[in-house]
């Protein structure tokens, strides 16, 4: 019993030292500056009220002593488009906020503003107010002024009458958007179209989408997560699919970020000065389609870059078709792969003939061994040209060709390395270096078809091959 009591009794006096230690614990002013994880929260891109993600900054006490911010505030006040919440306190103005040595405190910080235009600027700063002076965190947004496309059980999320999208308003679709039979959908210079989680468009049988960008003004496809770091991975929307008999024309864009870029079946495209990359399988994937494409930009794609299928008509004149990846290492990430066979949704096999494909003035290069896969039918159509490219080319007979000896090859060049300024997708610029072998070794005739690159120079003369003069 006295063992018993002994130990209620030391076990009441530790609870008695800490309670007393809590009690006596104090806070001093700041002698030293606070330290942040970072300068300034640049937060995702966000529409009119929609809220924003949560992002975060610590602050840091490196200091041998517990000390007491005398306050944290938004220096807009209530006015501000910023939220904060300050080691779990939602607000705008905090005081006396304590900071035991060597530790730290989260701010999180969240925007939902309003829109006055159609794209605006949203600054404030968290101010720090010490003994030590001021410091601050810049908080900084873009915000836009948005129209929403959402589709639910009671709304299909059609489009029924010929439209023209603007650049007044961001694009924002949730679930799928469908352009309906015979319909066309003009979309103008500098408008932006953000597809949400799952979402995609579908043009149907008939239906026109023309996508009229313009130099220094494209027309941007992409998922609606515009922090940095969504730029650069794939899967972040589903695809813009193109039903059979449905027509694309496509100016001046930049479609990335997807599951699938263009998803085309039996139907007709005409591309120009446009980027396609970051795709979880392909940029285009297309079933008996005929596509034509000049100044063509693409990377990063999971399976290829292009991805032919059932046969079709294909060009590609001056494009630069590059397949390299830190996500996606263990892909396939071919540049064009080509077939006369195609699996339809219900496994079965359709075959048709690939009645011409011409890679003309082109790059077409990546890190893999073969970057053309030609998977010829024996007995099968299979129409070919490769003229004056550069191509990536293992000499295997996955490739379905051979370059030194093949009729369909003339005067192109193999495994020479393209000398891109920078192929990954972060800082993607697909431009060569002036020691390029890609230099001067375009035909000029077919220069002459597309007399002016990507970023409209002239390359009458002395053509370099891939989109960049």
């Amino acid at each position: 019993m006295k063992f018993k009591l002994l130990l209620a009794f030391s076990f009441w006096m530790l609870l008695v030292a800490v309670s007393c230690n809590k009690d006596d614990i104090t806070f001093d002013a700041p002698s030293q500056q606070l330290s942040f994880s970072r300068d300034t929260v640049f937060c995702d891109t966000v529409y009119h009220q929609v809220r924003s993600e949560t992002y975060f900054v610590k602050v840091y006490n490196n200091e041998d002593k517990d000390i007491m911010i005398p306050r944290i505030n938004l220096e807009k006040g209530g006015a501000s488009l910023y939220r904060i919440n300050v080691d779990g306190k939602p607000g705008f103005d905090f005081k006396d906020v304590p900071l035991r040595k060597k530790d730290s405190l989260y701010i999180f910080v969240e925007i939902a503003p309003q829109a006055t235009g159609p794209e605006a600027i949203a600054e404030d700063k968290i101010l720090f107010n010490s003994g030590a002076g001021q410091q601050h965190v810049t908080l900084f947004s873009v915000v836009q002024d948005a129209e929403f496309f959402i589709e639910t059980p009671g709304n299909p999320n059609v489009i029924s009458t010929h439209t023209t999208w603007n650049k007044d308003k961001a694009k924002i679709i949730y679930g799928d958007l469908t352009v309906n039979p015979n319909i066309t959908l003009d979309i103008q210079p500098g408008t932006k179209v953000y597809f949400h989680k799952n979402s995609g468009m579908k043009v149907s049988s008939g239906a026109t989408l023309n996508i009229n960008g313009a130099l220094n003004d494209e027309v941007i496809l992409r998922g609606d997560r515009n922090d940095p770091f969504y730029d650069t991975i794939p899967k972040n929307w589903n695809s813009i699919r193109m039903e059979a008999n449905s027509n694309l024309n496509m100016n001046f864009a930049r479609l990335f970020g997807g599951t699938r870029g263009l998803d085309m079946k039996q139907n007709t495209a005409n591309i120009s000065n446009s980027f396609i990359h970051t795709f979880f399988e392909y940029g285009i994937y297309a079933v008996g389609s005929t596509v034509t494409a000049k100044n063509l930009v693409m990377n990063n794609c999971g399976e290829s870059c292009i991805g032919i299928f059932r046969g079709g008509n294909h060009s590609y004149t001056h494009a630069t078709i590059a397949n390299y990846s830190k996500t996606m290492g263990s892909f396939n990430r071919n540049g064009i792969t080509a077939a006369n066979e195609w699996k339809n949704a219900a496994g079965a096999t359709e075959q048709g003939a690939l009645q011409r494909l011409d890679i003309k003035n082109s790059i077409v290069f990546s890190d893999r061994d073969n970057s053309v896969n030609l998977e010829q039918t024996p007995g099968q159509q299979f129409e070919f040209l490769i003229q004056n490219s550069l191509i990536k080319y293992s000499g295997t007979s996955e490739a379905g060709f051979n370059f030194d000896t093949s009729p369909n090859v003339i005067q192109s060049l193999k495994n020479q390395e393209p000398e891109f300024l920078n192929y990954f997708a972060a800082k993607m610029n697909l431009r060569v270096k002036t020691s390029s072998p890609a230099r001067g070794k375009g035909n000029v005739t077919v220069a002459g078809t597309v007399p002016f690159d990507i970023v409209n120079v002239s390359r009458t003369t002395n053509p370099t091959l891939g989109a960049y003069q």
